[in-house]
């Protein structure tokens, strides 16, 4: 990925500000202007079916090999090419101007020349020192160093002091220093560069192209056998391939690319799914035939499985629980806690239950009060219907204060004690300001704070009550590292199982007192360790180990992340489909398992595996084989375990992750999100569904046979990405159920109607060459030819792509009729067999019905069977179609008279007087009956004594 190096950015430098960095911009377009033309040719000669079709078309400038004129090769190569090249440049068009919206933000630069307030901070001599680019999005190291202070000033940096690519800041202004761009950046080396995809229903039709021209080579070489390879027998192969060359027909990539743009086109159009885009026209049958989903729990966009916005449930204290239905209570304990004076009567002299009360009431004051202030949670002021915003900051108005963090949890939390009375109304990076329910504005100093990491699973406070100078250190975190701080207590771990059963977000709260003493050792070591360069992280959490030590108990808190709009019976239908659903998130295990069970990706009756934490082969191996005794259980494990497991035993664990019906993949790095879907392609063979909203979505997103962006609040980084952009998750049930399922049945349709509509004619071919001593004399001028793949037959043939099976409500209602397409039946050897046998039945019937019946002239031959190839094509489409459309009984109409209407102009090949006689209209008619009708009796018989599996659901 390139020579990536530290580097030092320099404030107040200007003779040091020399090297160069990447460009800021992304580009999301898979070719430029020069490699535009290059590309997609090669894109599309480099697969068997369109090169056959070139060197088809090259043959023709060889004299001895020319069967007709030049056009009837070349045109039809020609009108393919030109859709194919329209088609992609309007798609990089697109693409282009939606990169283009993106780079073009305005953004402001401070500057010497510039007049911006804030630019006497290029006046100081100072500079960022900066650990090279890297894929961790989890982790930063760098320093920050003022040389013109005195003393020198030297901080640390950590990933908590960095802002991401595409951040919006909420209020205010910030001044940032960039560190990386471009390429450089952390969101664009975990995201791959843009591919073509070609969808595995195009790979299936190409493999059935090479079956046919192995039989037009078969074929070919039987005639010169026929004639004791008499003469220029090699020249006589090459003409009677070119002869029956219709056997693969170039009117398949017509009808498929442009049936293609159909289905595009209905899946913007549905009215069901509003606001869906499509941006890979090329592999919309692939929505038909997913076999797995993985998906990004969220981000904060906000938008895929959770809405990211938290809803406070549960408070526990050991002895009592408050629920959403006695939060009142809670409201009263802290108000009795503000309110009431503290000298009311000597303990001895309260009575037994005013005790109890008193304990209960101090219990969850306390509890209350913790979570008050062990958070990252920033006030900010709006000017929200007050004049001044400066003056709502200042009174601390209600009305205009709203709440910003990293994480919405925490959100819920300070939310809900100000709800119970105990309100954040202020913050900085030093102090807090906590408002009580008598309005009494409490001040704490904040003098250390310990963020939330995956390693950790913690955060911690300490703070300074400035009317009393009392020293706390407030923490909160899982309870598997909780258990282990805090004070013996018999009731933790049932109480954590209970609230995470029910799908909430459990939380320990817990305190510590310390005296000045402690705390100036404590921070002495701790400067220490921030200021290492190598193994900080290491050093730190020592440091921070020391305090965490008997730390008393205060409760639980639980959380629940709303879920999307019908998220859960989404889910339920994609399971129902044969669907398996894999969760890949960055988010911590805790976090992950709860939505998953929340959203029912895990059901009731599924039991759960959590994969321990493993590092060396050793401890993968042995929870390997716990896990190999497990049945129909569900997978929880983190992105440390994984990487491990895929380095020692990639095929087992794969193996048996992909027996589970469900799982969950945490803390996973956007690479690995890439990694997991490349692998289940390769393992399974199966086609994947990604679906995201955020930037570390991207790879995924491109990796995957389908990749779904769902437009969030705060970006488009996935949407613009992916084939497919839907604004809710919900709408993922319609598009596969509905629009994948008819794209993938439709296409295997037209195809094969497409490949029976050619073999007819090259059947014609081989009998009319086999009656006349095996010659190579085309039966057809390549116009009439061309004619009958096109004007009289396209329209009806292509109107299968407005056929469908059954209802779209009934496709949603029984999912089950998606999983038979996972098998590939509509387009399988069994069913091109099938169609081969009848093109072949159809064109001898219809060849030997015109030699026997035909008059006194050849012209009479090409005037029965010509007519007869048409009426029987325009029947047997007929016969096909299950729901009638207008545009159907249309094309069917007009072709008929097309074919009509032209006889005046064909008069050279076609008889127009013997046209207009009864014996021709009763020939045709007897030679069409007989191609036809056996068909459509076996037809019956057959959907009588075996039905389709959705046969029921239409009656």
């Amino acid at each position: 990925m390139g020579d990536f190096r530290p580097r030092t950015v320099w404030l107040g430098h200007p003779e040091k500000r020399e090297q160069r960095y990447p460009r800021n911009v992304i580009n999301n377009q898979k070719y430029n202007f020069f490699t535009f033309l290059p590309g997609v040719l090669f894109n599309q000669f480099k697969y068997f079916f369109n090169l056959y079709f070139l060197l088809l078309a090259c043959s023709q400038f060889v004299n001895e090999l020319r069967l007709g004129a030049l056009y009837t090769y070349w045109v039809p190569l020609g009108i393919v090419l030109i859709i194919t090249i329209l088609r992609e440049a309007v798609e990089e068009i697109r693409c282009y101007c939606r990169d283009k919206e993106v780079n073009s933000q305005i953004y402001s630069k401070l500057s010497i020349r510039g007049k911006i307030l804030f630019a006497d901070l290029l006046q100081i001599r100072s500079y960022v020192y900066a650990e090279e680019p890297n894929i961790d999005i989890h982790n930063f190291i760098g320093t920050f160093t003022r040389e013109d202070g005195d003393p020198p000033v030297n901080e640390s940096l950590s990933i908590e002091n960095t802002l991401w690519a595409s951040t919006v800041i909420a209020s205010g202004t910030v001044v940032g220093v960039v560190i990386y761009t471009g390429k450089e950046l952390r969101s664009v080396m975990n995201t791959s560069d843009p591919r073509h995809k070609v969808g595995l229903f195009d790979l299936e039709v190409n493999c059935l192209t090479k079956i046919l021209f192995g039989a037009l080579v078969v074929v070919s070489l039987v005639m010169v056998a026929l004639q004791h390879f008499a003469g220029h027998w090699y020249l006589q192969i090459f003409r009677f391939l070119l002869l029956f060359s219709n056997i693969v027909p170039i009117s398949l990539r017509v009808n498929l690319d442009m049936g293609k743009m159909v289905f595009s086109w209905m899946i913007r159009r549905d009215s069901k799914i509003p606001g869906t885009v499509v941006r890979a026209s090329t592999i919309p049958e692939q929505l038909g035939r997913i076999s797995y989903l993985l998906t990004d729990k969220t981000d904060n966009a906000k938008w895929t499985l959770t809405q990211n916005e938290m809803v406070f449930r549960r408070l526990h204290l050991g002895t009592v629980a408050y629920g959403m239905d006695s939060m009142d209570e809670v409201q009263s304990h802290v108000f009795s806690a503000y309110t009431q004076p503290s000298h009311d009567l000597p303990a001895s002299r309260v009575p037994a239950a005013t005790k109890v009360r008193k304990t209960i009431s101090s219990r969850v004051h306390e509890a209350v009060k913790a979570i008050a202030l062990v958070h990252c949670v920033t006030p900010a002021y709006e000017a929200n219907g007050v004049a001044d915003q400066a003056e709502a900051e200042q009174h601390y108005e209600d009305t205009c204060r709203v709440y910003q963090a990293a994480s919405p949890d925490e959100v819920s939390l300070v939310q809900w004690t100000e709800s119970v009375g105990l309100t954040l109304v202020g913050r900085d990076q030093n102090s807090m300001q906590l408002r009580t329910p008598s309005g009494q504005i409490l001040n704490f100093t904040i003098l250390q704070i310990f963020p939330f990491t995956y390693v950790s699973k913690r955060m911690g406070i300490i703070v300074r009550d400035e009317s009393t100078g009392e020293i706390t250190f407030y923490m909160k975190g899982a309870d598997v590292v909780m258990a282990g701080i805090v004070q013996y207590n018999d009731w933790l771990e049932e109480e954590c199982g209970n609230m995470a059963r029910e799908g909430l977000r459990v939380l320990v709260v817990s305190k510590k007192s310390l005296t000045e003493e402690q705390y100036q050792d404590f921070e002495a070591r701790y400067v220490q360790a921030k200021l290492s360069v190598h193994d900080r992280s290491l050093k730190v959490a020592t440091v921070i180990e020391s305090l965490e030590m008997e730390m008393e108990l205060l409760c639980l808190t639980g959380v629940e992340d709303q879920l999307q709009a019908d998220v859960r019976p989404t889910l339920e239908i994609l399971r129902n489909a044969g669907i398996k659903v894999w969760m890949l998130t960055g988010d911590k295990l805790e976090t992950a398992t709860c939505t998953a069970k929340n959203a029912h990706l895990v059901t009731r009756n599924q039991e759960i595996h959590i994969f321990n934490s493993v590092t060396t082969r050793g401890e993968a191996h042995l929870e390997l084989n716990a896990f190999r005794r497990k049945h129909d259980c569900a997978l929880v494990i983190s992105g440390d375990s994984l990487e491990v497991c895929l380095k020692f035993y990639e095929y087992e664990f794969m193996e048996l992750a992909c027996q589970c019906p469900a799982v969950v993949c945490c803390r996973c790095a956007p690479t690995q999100k890439a990694q997991i879907v490349r692998l289940l392609q390769e393992r399974t063979g199966k086609l994947t569904c990604a679906v995201g909203d955020g930037g570390n979505d991207v790879s995924m997103i491109q990796e995957a046979d389908c990749g779904v962006g769902v437009e969030g609040k705060e970006g488009k980084q996935a949407s613009l990405a992916a084939d497919f952009s839907v604004t809710q998750f919900k709408h993922l049930g319609r598009l596969l159920m509905v629009h994948g399922r008819n794209s993938y049945k439709r296409s295997a349709g037209l195809s094969q109607f497409v490949i029976h509509r050619s073999l007819c004619i090259s059947t014609m071919q081989a009998v009319f060459s086999s009656v006349f001593y095996f010659a190579s004399v085309p039966l057809y001028q390549g116009f009439l030819i061309i004619g009958y793949s096109t004007i009289y037959t396209m329209f009806p043939v292509f109107s299968l792509v407005l056929d469908k099976d059954v209802k779209s409500e009934v496709a949603m209602l029984y999912p089950e009729l998606y999983k038979d397409l996972l098998k590939g039946r509509p387009l399988s050897f069994k069913t091109f067999l099938i169609w081969v046998l009848i093109s072949i039945y159809q064109g001898s019937i219809i060849m030997y019905g015109a030699l026997l019946l035909f008059e006194s002239e050849f012209v009479h031959i090409v005037a029965i069977s010509f007519t007869s190839l048409i009426l029987t094509e325009l029947l047997m489409v007929a016969l096909t179609i299950q729901t009638w459309h207008w545009l159907m009984i249309v094309a069917e109409l007009l072709s008929l008279a097309c074919y009509i209407a032209s006889l005046v102009f064909l008069h050279e090949f076609i008889d127009v007087y013997f046209i207009a006689t009864m014996s021709f209209l009763w020939k045709v008619t007897v030679i069409t009956l007989v191609s036809c009708l056996p068909l459509y009796i076996l037809k019956y018989l057959r959907r009588r004594f075996s039905p389709p599996n959705y046969s029921k659901l239409t009656t």
